[in-house]
């Protein structure tokens, strides 16, 4: 039976995920998802490019472009989609987590 993906990721997302990974230096196995502490709320989202998949990560194929989870982040992370949003004044990745209990006030950490 196949689990759903633990985050869904939309093509604007993936759009800039490739060009990311494009304009980087050096091969990539990808982009590693995570969260750590940080912020008045607790936690809050991380992106790097993965130069390698440990061990415990989670895999998934998104067009071509490969997702690795931070295994201490699949719990809070499940269900969540990522998006990148461009407006007038900012451009970035956003996560939409319907596990997500509060969120600071300027938006930069959350708690589940």
């Amino acid at each position: 039976m196949n689990m759903p993906a633990p985050i869904t990721i939309t093509p604007a997302a993936v759009t800039q995920v490739k060009a990311l990974l494009d304009s980087r230096d050096k091969p990539s196995a990808g982009i590693r998802i995570g969260v750590r502490t940080k912020g008045c709320s607790g936690l809050s989202y991380t992106i790097e490019f993965a130069d390698e998949k440990n061990e415990f990560d989670e895999s998934m194929e998104v067009e071509g472009v490969t997702v690795l989870i931070d295994p201490k982040a699949t719990m809070f992370i499940i269900g969540t989609q990522m998006d990148y949003v461009v407006d007038k004044l900012e451009s970035g990745f956003v996560f939409t987590n319907p596990n997500e209990k509060g969120r600071c006030g300027c938006g930069e950490s959350f708690h589940v």
